[in-house]
């Protein structure tokens, strides 16, 4: 890694004379005058510097009418060349169905990572892991799209391992396994009680369990049911996902589902620390509202908006799992669900009253405080966790209509906080702060936390210190292992939704604008540095990870590795060894690919012939990627140094088929061809 160079000024030298000896900006920094951020105690030097193409920094800066903060924001996050960022940051690819990884502060955009639909560039799902995406296919219908939301790094004792990620899709229900290893999805389970989900895909604190929390009330198991009959045959759910860290796979067999009342279920988070082994979600339309507004009944949003209140769901998941290791669930379609008068009976479920259409729990650092927001009211809302337990063991409670105890509030209450309009979701720094995203106010607030955080800052507890204007409309918000008991507060990026005036308008169809905001000093103090227009996707939530803790492969261990078993294949195609041969009623060919040449580079078979190509990228050279692509049928691989893979398909089309190299490997880069023959 690139090290950038330590400046050093002359002595007495002040901020003002440091910036001006490194800048050269001298009438920028007269500017500055009045600023209070700059000293004064040294005058800025009369003559300015120049770059290197012989313009001055001075010029430059008055051509493009930047402003100090305009420069000091450059200075923030200019990541020169060979450099690598020391964040990064997984955010989730909405309607592409992918992940996307950001460096930061460079705003760099490092890689899609193919998931839930195919992807090309990286020969996802083409034909080789269509398997790995046909296995969340529903029961009759192919899913060539989904909806991605909630990215989550793996944990260990509560903070980020960068060992998995885990993914959810919302349209259909499907959970996915990312190795970050060598950041390809390995597996991907379709949930089978549910149709859609959104609360997924958190983590408990040593990824145990991955939490998968449904959306909207539905009758269990994908079947039909009358909407008049809403509250006896609809319900929700929450399923959690047992993970086998050694193999680096969900544990179909060990996961389990819990019934939940037809509230539309949202977020759910894993408490940490003090709150281990329990886990909380909100909730919305605790009215079980249905719509029908053709009929004369209120529309789905004001059905879902009438009550003050809302329920936040607490889930006890250490008993909840001693449960179903004792059998005490139902199968539906074959998966086990712990029943919800099994939930109320045995005190695996409680509900609190919560502001009203909330989108948003969050967990604090040392897990004693749970933070929940209403979209329809301007305060955030802490709960203590200690109060909840408290309140638990005196029963201070009353069932709602099918049985679930609601909490006393003012029992559980730790503090109300006036954040602003439309408030979201919750981060945390290592400050004591926390942030609050305000969808409506379209701004970020910055406030104190209480407890054994109000030692941290002089403003005293639960206090708005300041807040930020983002643009538009933002949703999410992410702090480097912000929502983690370890988080690092340096950085805030900002998930809006709307970009209207930010960027170039790309037709009506406009991108999302990721913001950068510098949030290392405490107080009032908050500064944005950066837009990134994102126009592949919706980045709906993120999570940011130091980049020393993720651990990937530059080559694959081996020449002839598996991605998928995460070992040599037995089968791979091997140097000395590339044949081409009949055997079990399919055609056999063993390719290599080296710069510039695959071996062998003719193939010939017969029409209807089924053809099992295995190819192996030999070479051991970082960057080394070779593509694979064979004109007329459907077929693109990615091959980076070492990986083998395999792929089967029926040769139904007589013709000659030109194979070639897609990646730019080498100055003999279009000669690494050859033909597929397929004989009448």
């Amino acid at each position: 890694m690139k090290v950038q160079p330590a400046w050093t000024f002359p002595t007495g030298t002040g901020k003002r004379g440091a910036l001006a000896v490194l800048l050269g900006l001298t009438t920028v920094l007269g500017a500055c005058s009045k600023s209070s951020d700059l000293d004064d105690d040294t005058p800025a030097p009369a003559k300015s510097s120049s770059t290197g193409g012989g313009d001055s920094i001075q010029a430059i800066a008055k051509e493009r009418g930047l402003s100090p903060d305009d420069i000091t924001a450059a200075l923030k996050t200019y990541t020169p060349s060979g450099t690598h960022d020391p964040y990064i940051m997984f955010a989730s690819g909405g309607h592409s169905g992918q992940v996307f990884a950001i460096g930061v502060p460079s705003m760099r955009i490092l890689r899609s990572i193919g998931v839930f639909t195919p992807e090309p560039w990286q020969g996802w799902g083409y034909p080789v892991e269509k398997d790995i995406i046909s296995a969340g296919d529903s029961d009759t219908t192919p899913l060539t799209w989904g909806d991605s939301h909630h990215p989550a790094i793996s944990q260990t004792n509560a903070e980020y391992d960068g060992q998995f990620l885990f993914i959810n899709d919302k349209a259909n229900a499907r959970v996915a396994v990312i190795d970050l290893k060598d950041w390809m999805t390995k597996q991907i389970v379709k949930n089978p009680i549910i149709l859609n989900d959104h609360g997924g895909t958190m983590v408990t604190p040593n990824t145990d369990y991955i939490i998968e929390g449904g959306q909207y009330g539905a009758p269990l198991g994908w079947s039909y049911a009358s909407i008049d009959d809403y509250q006896k045959s609809y319900r929700g759910a929450v399923t959690f996902w047992k993970f086998d860290r050694a193999k680096g796979r969900i544990d179909v067999d060990q996961s389990f589902a819990m019934e939940l009342p037809p509230y539309g279920q949202d977020l759910f988070m894993s408490g940490r620390l003090v709150s281990d082994g329990w886990v909380f979600g909100n909730s919305f339309n605790t009215e079980m509202a249905t719509g029908g507004d053709l009929e004369g009944k209120p529309p789905m949003e004001a059905g879902a908006s009438q009550r003050d209140m809302d329920y936040m769901h607490i889930i006890n998941l250490k008993a909840a799992e001693a449960d179903f290791k004792a059998g005490k669930f139902e199968k539906m379609k074959g998966f086990p669900v712990i029943r919800l008068t099994t939930a109320i009976q045995d005190g695996l479920l409680y509900f609190a009253p919560e502001p009203k259409s909330p989108h948003g729990v969050d967990v604090s650092p040392k897990g004693e405080f749970i933070v929940a927001s209403g979209k329809l009211d301007p305060h955030v809302t802490v709960y203590s966790f200690a109060k909840i337990q408290q309140a638990i063991k005196d029963k201070k409670s009353t069932p709602d209509v099918f049985g679930v105890p609601v909490l006393d509030y003012d029992s559980i209450k730790e503090a109300q906080v006036e954040v602003g309009l439309g408030p979201l979701h919750t981060q945390f720094d290592d400050k004591g702060y926390a942030y609050t995203s305000l969808f409506l106010d379209s701004m970020v607030a910055r406030w104190t936390l209480g407890g054994n955080y109000s030692s941290l800052h002089p403003e005293g507890p639960w206090k708005v210190v300041t807040k930020i204007p983002v643009q538009y409309n933002v949703g999410h918000i992410c702090i480097p292992g912000g929502d983690t008991a370890k988080p690092d507060g340096k950085y805030l990026v900002s998930l809006n939704k709307w970009s209207i005036d930010r960027f170039f308008p790309t037709g009506p169809l406009l991108p999302q604008n990721l913001q950068l905001i510098d949030i290392s000093q405490g107080g009032d103090k908050m500064q944005i540095l950066y837009d990134l227009p994102m126009g592949i996707g919706e980045p709906h939530y993120a999570q940011m990870i130091s980049a020393d803790k993720l651990k990937p492969y530059t080559v694959y261990p081996e020449i002839g590795w598996d991605v998928n078993s995460g070992k040599v294949d037995p089968d791979a195609a091997l140097p000395g060894k590339e044949r081409i041969e009949r055997r079990d009623g399919a055609v056999h060919v063993y390719m290599t690919a080296v710069r510039s040449h695959f071996r062998p580079d003719q193939v010939v078979v017969n029409k209807g012939d089924k053809v099992v190509w295995h190819i192996t990228n030999v070479e051991r050279t970082q960057d080394a990627t070779h593509g694979f692509a064979i004109s007329g049928y459907n077929i693109n691989l990615s091959i980076e140094p070492g990986r083998a893979e395999t792929f089967t398909f029926v040769a139904d089309r007589s013709g000659v088929f030109p194979f070639y190299c897609t990646e730019f490997c080498s100055a003999l880069h279009l000669e690494m061809a050859g033909y597929l023959l397929v004989k009448p």
